[in-house]
Parts: C-alpha cells; structure tokens; sequence
C-alpha cells in the first residue's frame, strides 16, 4: 500500500514516515520546505534503511499535485501540511487561511478526480476553543475557537465532513493533537524550525543550549496549580505511531467520517515541563514571565479512551522520556556540525 505524506519532512510528518516505512508501507512525501529541511529525507532512509519518494512542492499547486497522483497509484493520504503556530497566527491570519484551507481544497479535488477518499487528516485540539470540560473527549462542544490556526482546522474539519456528505465513498480520520514534544530516539529527527521557535520544547532546547538567553512564559496567573498553563505533552513517536494505526483502520474498514483524540490525558504546566527538562538533562532553563499570549487558554488534555477503543492505540511514553530525547536530539545535531 502507498500512503502520500504531505508536509511529511516537518516535525510530525517526519516522525510519521518512519513508522510507516516500518510497518511495511510505501510512502510518497511531499514538502515546501517552509517550516523544514530537505536533509530529513536522508535521516528518514538511514533510520528506515529505506528510500522514499520526494517531491518539493506546494499542497496549493494544483498541477504540480495532480502530477505526483498521476507517477503513483496513491491508496491513502495524510495530510500534514499547513501553519501550525498558535501565536504566529494571531499576527498573521490572512496567510493562515489562505494556505491552510486552499492546500486542502486542492488536495481533496485531487484525490476525488483520482479516486483516492481514504484520509487522515492533521487537526488539532484548538477546534474545542477554550474547552467544555476537562478531560476533553470528542463528544465536547467545537469551537469557539480562539485564534485563527485553530478556526482553519475546525472549519477544515467541517469540510470534510460536508465532503463525505456529498459522497460517501469517502473514509476520513480527523486527528486532533494535543502537544506533541520529544524526539526520535536515534537523534537525527526531532524539532527543528527554521527561525525563532514558536513551539514550547525547541525553545526550552535552544535556551538550555545557550542559543537564546531565556525561555518566555506567557502569563502565570491562569487558574492552574502554578499559574501557567497547562496542556497534554505527548512524545511525537507515539502521535507518529497514532497515524499508523489510523491508516491501518481506513484501509482495513470503511468508518466515513470520524474524529479521535491522540493525546495521554494528563495534563502539565509550562514550569511543569521546564522543571522536568532541567532535572532529566542536568541543564538550567532560566526564564522569564511575560503577558499573556492572546490565543492561548488555561487548560487543555485529552480523555484518550476513543482512540484506544476504535484504534487499539494509546500513548507510552512519559514526560521524562520527551525532554531527554529532545535534549539528545539537539547533542546529536551539534556534534554533526
């Protein structure tokens, strides 16, 4: 079976094709290199011993997409690509519509005029805005949502569902992450942005590693136990391992449209993850506490059930295990330069 990967060098996508490519799959990657670099495609064949396909390019590209449906009898899709940072798209929503929903629209028009319904698509846990209930299980109210990459995922979702609507040969996951953190245990893919980190985990690793002087904390008077927020860390090993299981489940059954949590149900403040980072590596992660970030809200973690129910799949590692591969992944990246 060939499963197209796009947006597959970044941070999760990366992460996803290898354990995919070791549970026998075929993979064809496509990425911009917005927010990644072209060298993952070579970490992803020595950790495989595998070679991929890749193409550079644009999810927004109609021609250039239906080329890579037209050189390869895709089975499944995972559809990764698109802005991710919360923050960034407060100051940027234009862009953030503009790329995240039209990358979809022209991905699913694609897939339609080859016959390819199966998907799995990347959302997030923003779509339940500043949430019903806590734990947050898939039942909860959607929205409102509160900043703009969050709206483009919930009002991506709601394409997706319209499209099975329209035609119920669609089979469609609709994944929402909560945190992902960590690394690859070998240490040659992990988080790496292109600029100043937007995600909490690279920017503790860039300040333990004395790239940047201090870590910002935006704002420590929410309700929580130390009064920074709290959200569900999960290794992106187990989120990549979350996929497989997906794809698994589309292949192997026709579900039409459902959504699932991957997240560990337990939820961590920012100081809970700084902590943690400085004791598992010996570093210091000094700080600073700064306004709150307008997006952000106090409490987010998952109720998992759902996901272990209908795709036999649950979280394994711990926070520990986050912050010491996050660390040896930036070890590892020095000690190649």
């Amino acid at each position: 079976m060939k499963i197209l990967v796009t947006g597959g060098i970044g941070f999760i996508g990366s992460h996803t094709c290898v354990e995919l490519l070791k549970e026998g799959y075929e993979i064809v990657i496509i990425d911009n290199l917005y927010n990644s670099q072209l060298d993952v495609v070579d970490k992803i064949n020595a950790i495989t011993k595998k070679q991929v396909s890749f193409y550079e390019g644009d999810c927004c590209d109609a021609d250039f997409m239906d080329s890579i449906f037209q050189k390869h009898k895709i089975d499944a899709v995972i559809h990764f690509a698109g802005y991710k940072a919360v923050g960034e798209s407060v100051k940027k929503p234009l862009e953030y519509y503009r790329n995240n929903m039209q990358s979809t629209f022209v991905l699913c028009d694609v897939m339609r005029s080859h016959n390819c319904k199966n998907l799995v698509f990347s959302s997030s846990a923003t779509v339940y805005g500043d949430p019903q209930r806590i734990p947050i299980d898939e039942e909860c109210r959607l929205g409102p949502t509160t900043n703009p990459y969050g709206t483009t995922k919930l009002y991506i979702e709601q394409v997706l569902k319209d499209l099975y609507m329209s035609d119920h040969d669609w089979n469609i996951l609709l994944l929402r992450y909560f945190n992902p953190i960590g690394a690859h245990e070998s240490g040659l893919i992990g988080e790496s942005p292109n600029d100043i980190p937007n995600n909490l985990m690279p920017y503790i690793v860039k300040v333990a590693a004395k790239e940047l002087p201090y870590l910002h904390v935006f704002g420590n008077d929410y309700e929580t136990p130390d009064g920074t927020g709290v959200r569900d860390y999960i290794h992106v090993v187990d989120l990549a391992k979350g996929h497989v299981c997906a794809i698994d489940k589309l292949l192997r059954e026709h579900i039409g449209v459902d959504a699932v949590n991957l997240g560990t149900g337990k939820g961590y403040s920012v100081l809970d993850v700084v902590h943690a980072f400085a004791s598992a590596n010996q570093v210091e992660v000094p700080y600073q506490i700064d306004p709150r970030r307008p997006g952000d809200i106090a409490v987010c973690y998952a109720d998992p059930q759902k996901a272990k129910q209908l795709l036999g799949w649950q979280a394994e590692k711990n926070l520990e295990d986050m912050c010491r591969d996050s660390w040896h992944y930036l070890t590892v990246t020095h000690a190649k330069k």
